[in-house]
């Protein structure tokens, strides 16, 4: 009866969705405040009616009911409890599932804090988010039934993939849904705004800490993926550029450059279609990194050939999205103004540079991630677009993008001069290439010379937030004591920006650095990496939950003195029978000494390979101040004030009209 409930469920969320999405649409438009007043209870219900059914659907997982067809493709009796309540995001179904039920989360969230905007916006923008959740309902309900029964029910499951019975699992696909699905709201105020034919300033402060609060989980959910493939495929490697990681890094630097772009509409009025279409961009990109990955599309394009329903739905969806957004801004864009003119040399000019390397990076990771899949899919090869092509992009675009992040904070808005910029810049342009270039040369010698533009860069960045805050206090007539008292915004601007220097470094000294090798180990036979001495000590038997593993003793020490104990392991799982590599890492701020157990070549002899990663935590240090820095600016009051001022003037402004 559970799996049944849950099924009717979902029913009744797509029933609430389609009024959610018609009936206050169509009271916006004929001017029926009881019409528009739907939009929020029917949110509500929504959100209810999916919790419900994934409940139901966790439980089915929870009870080992392995009559549902879902189930039993991805749980086992002897999968650990843990791992059978997040196996209800393991699999295709299940992850669109999660999708609708987060879409819903944010929905009920506008719902909720946009009770001070204006009727009319809220009820447009609740609508847009239903219309939303229509398509992903009945995709989920036609092509991806998660409550699908499974008759005669097998006694047992297939059990979850090894690859994903890890703690991973259980934080990186919920914080990046959130970071997907959180653009939807930045789209439904862009659309909202559109269909009002108002892009002004106001619209901008309202779907800004929306905007940055996706971002911030999207950086988050990025981080995580990348350390859990970095500890758990046991190849000591961070970033592969794989589909499946573009399709999460696209809808990221879309974000990134919609945030910069809402901050220019916001304060200046500018940019005002530009940001409108990013916002578009972004919801599209993490639609389309959702569905690629989750369609089978990455991992083999004949997949719509073998399920051509769910491939049809998919286009489709897409096509209805992409293509009612952008008919809608061609036709709403001409009417309005730009927004106030700007030099050449300006804060907006660079902000809007910056912006469009953004997206041509985005544009290029599009182009290598689906120029493979379009020519298998014709028939003309199969090729491969590998780490040497991005890259070559990314740094080649880095570049310029550092250079401009270092001068944004010194450029005046409106105008400025070039010389006179330069001039203002003169001493973070000698230390920087003073400190980039000396540090490297004085601990590397000419070993360091390839990091040296690097760290520059990193450098450059760092002195540029000493000068905004230097600038900031000097403007607001502050002793240094007063830096507390500096905006949240401000806060969270130069943290995100120290992040960014903070990941170059660590990108940089461990892609130079690093130490590999792959190694014929004897037992209790001393063997040296980097300076520091292993001895393959002996290896037992270890039975897990539902695996056995191989787990040996390598102790570690640092001219002669004892450093750590480490227990890879090899472990072969009692199901699906795939043999799986725990790597051990010894970690520290500066460096992580990482052992990955290979075969047994011979008795008592092992295959080990063993990494030397410096700095490699710094990247994910530099993820998680951008991180930090977004959640900072995002408890920034103004933007509540300015949200409250925006809806008196709006209510004086109709008054007086009237």
């Amino acid at each position: 009866m559970i799996p049944e409930l849950g099924h009717f469920a979902l029913m009744l969320a797509l029933g609430l969705a389609i009024v959610q999405a018609v009936i206050p649409l169509i009271g916006t438009l004929q001017k029926i405040p009881n019409w528009i007043a739907v939009a929020r209870p029917a949110a509500v219900g929504q959100f209810v009616f999916l919790a419900v059914a994934y409940g139901c659907l966790t439980y089915a997982f929870i009870d080992n009911d392995f009559s549902v067809k879902y189930v039993a493709s991805n749980s086992n009796s002897l999968l650990p409890l843990q791992y059978r309540v997040v196996s209800v995001w393991g699999g295709h179904e299940g992850s669109l599932l999660l999708w609708v039920f987060t879409l819903s989360i944010w929905t009920v969230a506008v719902a909720i804090f946009s009770r001070s905007l204006p009727r009319m916006v809220a009820g447009r923008v609740i609508a847009v988010m239903g219309f939303i959740s229509v398509g992903f309902l009945l995709f989920l309900i036609a092509t991806s039934n998660p409550f699908e029964r499974l008759l005669p029910m097998p006694e047992n499951g297939r059990d979850l993939n090894p690859l994903l019975q890890d703690p991973g699992l259980i934080f990186h696909p919920p914080m990046l849904y959130m970071g997907y699905v959180g653009f939807s709201v930045a789209f439904a105020f862009a659309i909202a705004a559109l269909i009002g034919g108002k892009l002004d300033s106001a619209w901008a402060r309202w779907s800004r800490p929306w905007t940055l609060v996706a971002w911030i989980f999207l950086t988050l959910g990025i981080a995580l993926g990348s350390w859990w493939a970095y500890y758990e495929l046991g190849w000591g490697g961070w970033w592969f550029w794989d589909p499946v990681e573009n399709a999460s890094f696209m809808p990221w630097l879309a974000g990134t450059a919609l945030l910069h772009s809402l901050a220019v509409t916001e304060k200046r009025g500018a940019f005002k279609n530009w940001t409108v279409l990013l916002a578009i961009t972004a919801f599209s990109l993490s639609l389309l990194g959702t569905f690629l990955v989750r369609s089978g599309v990455l991992t083999s394009v004949h997949a719509f050939a073998t399920d051509p329903e769910r491939g049809v739905f998919i286009l489709m969806f897409l096509g209805i999205v992409i293509g009612t957004s952008l008919i809608l801004y061609a036709w709403r864009a001409p009417t309005v103004g730009s927004g106030g003119n700007f030099a050449l040399v300006s804060r907006e000019s660079f902000l809007l540079i910056n912006n469009v390397l953004l997206i041509v990076l985005c544009a290029s990771v599009l182009l290598g991630t689906l120029y493979p899949l379009f020519l298998d899919a014709l028939g003309m090869g199969k090729i491969s677009v590998g780490p040497p092509y991005f890259d070559t992009m990314f740094v080649a675009l880095s570049v310029p993008l550092i250079i401009l992040l270092g001068m944004g904070g010194s450029v005046r808005w409106k105008k400025d001069d070039f010389f006179s910029l330069i001039y203002r810049l003169r001493w973070n342009i000698l230390l920087s290439i003073g400190l980039g270039s000396g540090l490297p040369l004085a601990f590397k010698g000419t070993d360091g010379l390839i990091v040296i533009p690097a760290l520059i860069g990193a450098f450059w960045i760092i002195l540029a937030i000493w000068d905004s805050i230097r600038e900031k206090l000097v403007h607001k007539a502050k002793k240094w004591r007063g830096f507390l008292r500096l905006s949240y915004s401000f806060h969270g601007m130069i943290l995100a920006h120290l992040g960014v220097a903070v990941f170059i470094i660590g990108v940089t000294l461990v892609k130079t650095y690093s130490v590999e090798k792959d190694l014929r180990v004897e037992q209790a036979k001393p063997f040296e990496v980097a300076g520091y001495t292993f001895v393959f000590e002996k290896m037992q038997k270890v039975q897990g939950a539902n695996y056995v593993a191989d787990q040996a003793t390598v102790k570690v020490s640092y001219q002669g003195h004892p450093l750590a104990e480490l227990h890879p392991q090899k472990r072969t799982y009692t199901v699906q029978t795939m043999p799986m590599t725990e790597a051990a890492i010894h970690a520290t701020l500066f460096r992580d000494i990482y052992v990955a157990l290979g075969e047994e070549i011979d008795k008592n002899v092992w295959a080990v390979r063993v990494y030397y990663k410096p700095f490699v935590r710094w990247i994910w240090l530099g993820a998680l101040l951008m991180a930090v820095g977004g959640i900072i600016a995002a408890l920034d009051g103004r933007y509540r004030r300015l949200a409250t001022r925006d809806v008196h003037e709006i209510i004086h402004s109709n008054q007086a009209i009237a």
